[in-house]
């Protein structure tokens, strides 16, 4: 019994130590060679009003304090009046956090007391190594590289383009191992939400990622805006790049969306059986016949499922471009990235694959690619 009671109280005691209870955060900082009285404001990223002041506080014997509740990790910036630097990154999560700012080492702040600012620090440190790395290739080679320019030394060159790669892939590497071995941090949500920004995201790289975080994490507020892009990079409208797909040609040949682009390209989501489509079909063999030669491409994408009863409609229609299907009716992937719910179903691409009008047919298509085409 006393071998129970010591343990309980043990328990206790050590549960008590703890400065906050849970929902509740206290962020503790150290200001090294920053004056008494100095102003230090906290921070909170609204995607809206953009950074957003919650709290203040100053500096008393080189240190600062801010208390509160949060209801999930959140990443929150500090400013310090008289440093010349915007802001430190911390967040804000159960727990008590530590701040360490030196105002002569500003490179040397350390953050850390909880799970999510110790992975922060931790993936810091490392992306700073391989950042520090490819800055001194950079400050090493620059003199080399503006002399082989120069000269036009092409076999130099591409040698330092291929070396100056090598070290960006291995910083590339390195955030994709973080975010798959680390389905619980908080970082890897931000880092999964930066891969829209990239020219061509991935999508299903970053639909994978997202699938492989904890589910606390994808409940959270930075969780849900990655599931959001997700629904709207998806969805294809006026004004976005057309997702690329690929699928079999009447021949067998596998055939993707981005060789066959020309100046103007149609997308035609069609089926053997859909009488609304082949009643159009003569007006796009003579849309296609008179402004192929002046750059107009069409690729047809069919709902079918047989692939005889497909094959049949192409020639008895004359429907001489490329032809793909994956023969699964509504089910065919294509579709389903496209979002196609009924046909006939057009999409017109620039030349850039980017989509700029759809469910155009008839006079109303012709007059579209008239246009498109004289503009180029």
């Amino acid at each position: 019994m006393k071998k129970i009671a010591f343990i309980a109280l043990l328990s206790t005691l050590l549960f008590s130590c703890s400065k906050v209870k849970d929902g509740e955060f206290i962020l503790e900082g150290e200001a090294k060679g920053i004056a008494n009285g100095k102003k230090v404001v906290l921070h909170k990223q609204d995607d809206s009003l953009g950074m957003i002041p919650i709290d203040t506080t100053s500096v008393k014997d080189g240190k600062f304090t801010f208390k509160g509740k949060v209801k999930e990790p959140f990443m929150h910036l500090i400013q310090i009046e008289g440093i010349n630097v915007e802001t430190f990154y911390t967040i804000l999560e159960t727990g008590e956090i530590k701040m360490v700012i030196d105002k002569d080492s500003i490179q040397k702040t350390r953050i850390s007391g909880t799970y999510n600012n110790d992975e922060m620090q931790s993936f810091t440190d490392k992306r700073n190594e391989f950042q520090a790395t490819i800055k001194e290739f950079e400050y090493k080679n620059q003199s080399k590289l503006a002399i082989a320019q120069n000269e036009n030394d092409q076999k130099t060159i591409k040698q330092l383009q291929a070396d100056y790669a090598v070290l960006q892939k291995k910083l590339k590497d390195y955030v994709v191992k973080y975010i798959e071995g680390n389905p619980k941090s908080y970082i890897s949500t931000l880092l999964i939400g930066s891969l829209f920004a990239e020219f061509e995201p991935d999508l299903q790289l970053i639909e994978k990622y997202y699938n492989g975080l904890d589910e606390s994490l994808k409940n959270n507020t930075e969780g849900k805006k990655i599931l959001k892009k997700l629904k709207e990079f998806k969805k294809v409208d006026v004004g976005k790049r057309a997702p690329d797909f690929s699928a079999k040609s009447p021949e067998g040949k596998v055939i993707s969306l981005k060789e066959t682009l020309g100046k103007v390209t149609i997308i035609d989501f069609w089926a053997s059986w859909c009488a609304p489509c082949r009643q159009e079909n003569p007006n796009v063999v003579a849309l296609y016949n008179e402004f192929h030669a002046k750059g107009l491409n069409i690729i047809g994408v069919s709902l079918d499922e047989d692939a005889t009863k497909w094959t049949e409609a192409i020639a008895k229609d004359g429907l001489t471009w490329t032809h793909v299907s994956n023969l699964k009716k509504w089910k065919d992937p294509i579709a389903v990235q496209y979002g196609i719910n009924s046909i006939p179903k057009t999409f017109v691409l620039n030349s850039f694959g980017v989509v700029v009008a759809k469910d155009l047919s008839g006079k109303e298509l012709r007059a579209k690619i008239e246009e498109l085409l004289a503009a180029k």
